[in-house]
């Protein structure tokens, strides 16, 4: 019974038994000794048997000559070397002759033993000298096969060597010599590396030349051959674009992985594939794009960056109804969270629509700053630097303003004091971790034209889309040589020039309204809170900025507008004197109101003319409260479009800041130049006021023209 069951648990165990013994793999192939001992002993084995068997001899070696033939025949068809095989067909033969030989003679005799065992010490020294010879033979067939690989890689590229070697010489008048040339791993182009002549010769002038040099080439539209800085003055890298990665629309990478103000936001890709990141730690930046060139998009590329990153919160800046920020705010506002969920936090830390809005941002921001530079002395102090630390316990502050070098340059009374207030943050608090990147319309003067901005602007970006009209490239890059408008024609694409980077083409990622509901879902839970110091300098405006009063616009059917006052319900227009209802009753209508009880009651005559003449016209303005209400009174509200009246009570809401033509085509759900038309028609007839004022043009109702 024991037995039994020892064979029972054996087998449920299987190969989990431990062994006391080595474990013998009877698949393994034989090595130089194992081939050798088992050779030898069964040699020694089958002329022992055939001995006492009476076994012919002549078998042993017709067998030992078949082995070697069928060895011979594997060799050749496993492509073996010469000596190899020949080792193999002689290791059968010899131990065949000495089978033949001991059957006949007697296998255990001291002679035979001996001469067996120095045939198995030649086996084995010979299979290991074959052995070393193959691996070396297989090497080295590996390394010719690299050489090749390498030969022709270099044959290539010295063709390419001497090719762009002419064309330098033939455009640029420059000779210079290749040191090398570095293949792309994406595949889209190659850069050379070369020294520049003696005499004085610089990397600007083959740079300068850069349109010139790939129209030689005959490069596709959209590459381009750009020339930039050596490892010292005396060389030049020319980067050579072959595939035009521009022309393709890529979305917004996937990767939502951590980053940080330290180590780089990605903001697009260069027309090698390769992202670029940007650096604003110290700097700011300026984003230069007409309207149809993909701006708002890379604006919302650009909040995503910092939405990844886990010492940075984000401020925004759009008096265009915060579309910029809405998209980053509204999944936060509109999560319902499970039990046990986390409320979702917005994508951006703070967003002003109001000028009202922007002024208490600002105000706090400065506070903000100034209290820094007073509260971490020591901390600065301590790890030597004059810079306040940034991280996750005390956060970089980054301030975007979408469309903020107009409202830089601009007229307007109330716009004025925001730009006041821009400027003295961007000069004021950089070493206090409070930077600005700020977007604007047009690369022209009039935009441009505070030096502060291209100045403090390291890094600049203006996208074209095609449009050339207003993109000024030397504003923005100034001693930049090369750059076309044109090279850059697809929406997205344009121009980024960083302190690290040169200016050159690029091109931003498109990103989705689901993909941002995506990342401020992803991010949530990474946003560091404001430092302790901060929260007290910016006060109760900072604390309450999502309470439900002050975020009760961001749900409204017409965003921004803010409630309709009472009494604008209930008489809109200019407060007039013809309007006004007198208090007190004038000495005329006391005297006629008196002159009608003494007819009524003494039944005097009535007067010879009882008719007045009609009141001549008044003199001065052509006013709406002098109108017959009847007949124009309704003209100007009722005639044109149906959407005109609706229209005309929200710019009457807005205010004095009135509404752009832009924010009237969205609440009305009409396109522009419908809206352009109606709006136009409705000035004409005195209905609304056109204020002219570049890129902010607003139409006014005449109550706050």
């Amino acid at each position: 019974m024991s037995t039994d069951t020892t064979t029972k648990t054996t087998e449920q165990r299987g190969a989990q038994v431990p062994t006391s013994g080595p474990a013998w793999d009877w698949a393994a192939g034989h090595g130089p000794v194992t081939g050798a001992l088992s050779s030898t002993t069964g040699a020694l084995a089958l002329a022992t048997t055939g001995a006492a068997t009476g076994m012919p001899p002549g078998w042993a070696l017709a067998v030992g000559t078949a082995g070697a033939i069928g060895h011979t025949v594997a060799g050749f068809r496993w492509c073996n070397a010469g000596r190899t095989i020949a080792t193999r067909a002689a290791s059968w033969l010899v131990g065949a002759g000495w089978t033949t030989w001991a059957i006949s003679s007697g296998p255990l005799s001291w002679a035979a033993l001996g001469s067996l065992a120095a045939i198995g010490v030649g086996i084995g020294t010979t299979a290991r000298s074959m052995g070393l010879y193959e691996e070396a033979r297989e090497e080295e067939a590996l390394a010719a096969e690299r050489r090749a690989v390498l030969m022709e890689l270099s044959a290539e590229r010295r063709k390419i060597a001497a090719e762009w070697t002419d064309r330098i010489q033939r455009v640029c008048g420059i000779t210079v010599r290749v040191k090398g040339v570095e293949m792309w791993k994406t595949g889209t182009g190659f850069s050379i590396d070369a020294y520049l002549p003696e005499g004085g010769a610089t990397w600007e002038r083959i740079a300068a030349e850069g349109p010139r040099l790939s129209a030689d080439a005959r490069l596709p539209h959209g590459c381009t051959a750009t020339a930039g800085p050596g490892i010292d003055q005396g060389r030049v890298i020319l980067d050579v674009t072959t595939v035009n990665v521009l022309k393709e629309t890529r979305n917004y990478p996937n990767d939502y992985t951590p980053l940080s103000i330290h180590t780089g936001i990605p903001w697009g890709y260069r027309t090698n594939a390769e992202e670029i990141c940007v650096y604003l730690r110290e700097q700011c930046a300026l984003v230069v794009g007409p309207t149809g060139s993909g701006k708002t998009n890379m604006v919302h590329g650009i909040l995503a960056g910092f939405a990844r990153a886990t010492d940075l919160l984000t401020f925004v800046i759009d008096l265009n109804a915060g579309s910029a920020g809405l998209s980053w705010v509204l999944p936060a506002l509109n999560h319902q969270p499970e039990q046990g969920e986390r409320k979702m936090r917005p994508g951006i830390d703070w967003l002003a629509s109001t000028p009202e809005e922007a002024n208490l941002m600002l105000d706090a921001v400065l506070r903000i700053g100034l209290q820094r530079k007073v509260s971490y002395q020591d901390l600065m102090a301590k790890q030597n630097t004059d810079l306040l630390p940034i991280s996750a316990k005390i956060p970089q502050i980054m301030l975007v303003i979408d469309e903020g070098a107009e409202i830089l340059t601009s007229t307007d009374r109330t716009l004025k004091e925001l730009a006041k207030k821009i400027l003295e943050v961007i000069r004021m608090l950089r070493a206090m971790g409070i930077r600005t990147v700020l977007t604007a319309l047009g690369a022209t003067s009039s935009v441009l034209g505070n030096l502060m901005i291209r100045r403090e602007a390291k890094t600049s970006v203006v996208l074209t889309g095609g449009e050339v009209e207003g993109m000024d490239l030397s504003k923005v890059f100034p001693g930049a040589r090369g750059l076309k408008v044109t090279q850059a024609s697809y929406k997205g694409a344009g121009f980024m020039g960083t302190p690290e980077s040169p200016a050159g083409l690029f091109k931003t990622w498109r990103i989705l309204p689901n993909q941002i509901r995506d990342i401020v879902a992803a991010t949530t839970d990474r946003h560091p809170e404001l430092d302790a110091v901060s929260v007290k300098a910016a006060g109760p405006v900072y604390t309450t900025r999502w309470d439900a009063d002050r975020i009760a616009w961001m749900n409204s059917a017409t965003p921004a507008l803010g409630p309709v006052p009472v009494e604008r319900e209930q008489a809109a227009g200019l407060n007039l004197s013809a309007l006004r209802k007198p208090d007190v009753e004038s000495e005329e209508d006391l005297t006629a109101k008196f002159r009608q009880e003494i007819d009524a009651y003494f039944a005097t005559a009535p007067e010879p003319s009882s008719e007045q003449p009609p009141a001549p016209a008044p003199k001065g303005l052509n006013l709406s409260a002098l109108r017959n209400e009847n007949s124009e009174g309704e003209q100007g509200r009722e005639s044109g479009p149906d959407w005109l009246a609706a229209a005309i009570d929200a710019i009457a809401a807005a205010g004095p800041t009135g509404l752009k033509p832009s924010a009237v085509a969205d609440l009305v759900c009409k396109d522009r130049k419908t809206v352009r038309a109606g709006l136009q028609g409705a000035v004409d007839r005195g209905a609304l006021v056109y204020r002219d004022n570049g890129p902010h043009s607003v139409y006014v109702h005449p109550d706050h023209a």
